[in-house]
């Protein structure tokens, strides 16, 4: 396994991808935070457990003069409670946050799907369902060292892959419409351009430099599905009128360089 061990994978729109893959040492960095980060939340749930109970018992002790079944249950509730918390964690975290917890964001890694789209409720699940099972005699950590994508037990089941952030790269090498130029203005103030992720961005850059290269009828079809699903992500109520496809994912380009370098 090398240090940079780069992927390539194809996206339903039958674009080219490359990534690195997110190695061990960054993976136990950000489960690490992950693992502090949930500890604080544990110790707070724990906390309003605790006065919660004791209210509880009080009361059940004072009305039929007995609470030993009620702690038993209150034990195995706490002990439910514990692990929904811990897979809960994950899976509202790389479902929102489209294959990032607190963690993996700060040390700018992502869990995507093997065609290279964002984890979706499913994978997310079943990632976090089987972590037990990868932390066991450190099954996870075997895996991903020997294994040739670096995938524990939960990405090999979810159809995953962990890897680094990557900033977008704006090098165009291609030309762009004035038509563009304007309507990515507009996009800057109407458009919601900070759900782009550079992977997005990626696939739109990889369209814009291979289309001339296509026939009319599959750059029509294609440009028209990226245009339609890039209007979904950027929370766009409808595609711009009177413009191409083409000029739209054109300006969709422009827009996030703008919206990257004001940030």
């Amino acid at each position: 396994m090398g240090f940079f061990n780069r992927i390539k994978l194809q996206t339903p729109e039958s674009v080219e991808l490359e990534f690195t893959l997110a190695g061990i040492g960054s993976r136990a960095y950000a489960l690490l935070i992950d693992y502090i980060v949930w500890i604080l939340i544990w110790l707070v749930f724990l906390i309003g457990w605790a006065f919660l109970s004791i209210q509880l018992i009080d009361v059940i002790e004072d009305w039929i003069g007995s609470s030993g079944s009620l702690q038993l249950w209150l034990l195995s509730i706490q002990i439910l409670m514990g692990f929904a918390l811990n897979v809960g964690y994950f899976v509202v975290f790389e479902t929102l946050w489209q294959g990032q917890t607190p963690g993996k964001r700060y040390v700018k890694i992502r869990v995507i799907r093997d065609d290279g789209a964002p984890v979706r409720l499913q994978q997310a699940t079943l990632r976090a369902l089987l972590r037990p099972v990868d932390d066991l005699l450190f099954l996870g950590v075997f895996f991903i060292i020997f294994g040739k994508r670096e995938k524990r037990i939960g990405d090999w089941v979810a159809g995953t892959l962990v890897v680094e952030e990557e900033r977008a790269n704006f090098s165009a090498s291609f030309p762009l419409s004035e038509e563009a130029q304007g309507l990515a203005d507009w996009l800057v103030i109407e458009a919601n351009l900070s759900r782009l992720l550079p992977d997005d961005f990626a696939v739109i850059r990889e369209y814009l430099q291979r289309r001339e290269g296509m026939t009319p009828e599959a750059k029509h079809q294609l440009s028209r599905r990226l245009a339609r699903q890039l209007k979904d992500i950027i929370s766009l109520e409808a595609l711009p009128q009177k413009v191409s496809a083409n000029v739209f994912l054109e300006a969709v380009y422009l827009a996030y360089q703008q919206q990257s370098e004001r940030d």
